[in-house]
């Protein structure tokens, strides 16, 4: 009888080395795939490589789904920030104006990457901004952090596809009819649908540079506007902050907008405020 327990005891001993050795296995592959999927977010968190990140495009705008702000405070944050430095511009001597902002789009240009942006102090010294009360943050992600690097304007049509990332699609720079046409989409002919944040657009026939941009800076009552003229045979354009009950009533019919005014292109949003389905 000694000889089958003994047998019992060493057939024991080795189902438990098994299971022990399957449990180590276990825990090892579990150990790996947890670091291998927290690489793959932290690259994604600080614009790694574009496999990192899901390339989906909800709207077919050719806008990627990971740079759309979908969190309404992040919205609210970027809407401040954005209307807040294109505002900040037409307060200072031209000499202080960012030399990029020499018309429309390059106001919005760069009041839109300058949003986006961590508002540090290395940041309030680049820029020479003031402000009276920080208006919080974008959380979602920063510029120029992102799988685009600093090219974050769409200048290709079509939906987006993986190799946009390397193939030109998206830019640094975009001129104001790439950036109605791709990087933003229709609101509405009715101004009083506009939101702080919001573009106006318009396309003058017969003019050299015949589209043109303006940022709401305030909605509803009060509402009022800020925009680059652009340069005027060889002279600087000026920034301009002006009423939207003023543009109502502009001398010039071409430039109200209305929705029975052809110029009138409409009330444009950032595609990046769409949100995702």
């Amino acid at each position: 009888m000694a000889q089958p327990a003994k047998s019992r005891v060493q057939r024991l001993f080795v189902v438990c080395v098994v299971a022990l050795a399957l449990v180590l296995l276990l825990l090892r592959l579990f150990v790996f795939v947890q670091g291998h999927g927290r690489r793959g977010v932290r690259a994604a968190e600080r614009g790694g490589h574009p496999a990192a990140v899901t390339w989906t495009d909800s709207f077919s705008d050719g806008t990627p789904d990971f740079l759309r702000l979908t969190d309404p405070a992040d919205q609210a944050a970027f809407r401040r920030w954005f209307v807040l430095i294109a505002g900040y511009q037409a307060l200072r001597p031209r000499a202080q104006v960012p030399v990029e902002i020499a018309d429309c789009a390059g106001l919005l240009r760069y009041a839109y990457r300058e949003a986006l942006k961590r508002h540090d102090d290395t940041w309030f010294l680049a820029t020479g901004m003031e402000v009276d009360a920080l208006p919080g943050e974008v959380r979602a992600w920063r510029y120029p952090e992102t799988p685009l690097g600093a090219a974050l304007f769409r200048v290709q049509p079509g939906p987006l596809a993986i190799g946009d990332a390397a193939n030109g699609a998206f830019a640094e720079f975009a001129d104001a009819r790439t950036l109605v046409e791709r990087n933003a989409f229709f609101v509405s002919r009715d101004v009083r649908q506009a939101q702080p944040g919001d573009l106006l657009f318009f396309r003058q026939f017969g003019q050299s540079s015949p589209w043109h941009s303006m940022i709401v800076t305030r909605a509803g009552e009060g509402g009022a506007v800020v925009y680059d003229t652009g340069p005027d045979h060889g002279q600087p354009g000026e920034l301009r902050r002006v009423a939207l009950a003023e543009l109502l009533d502009h001398p010039h019919p071409q430039w109200r907008p209305l929705p029975q005014n052809p110029n009138f292109l409409g009330v444009y949003r950032w595609n990046i405020l769409r949100g995702t389905l």
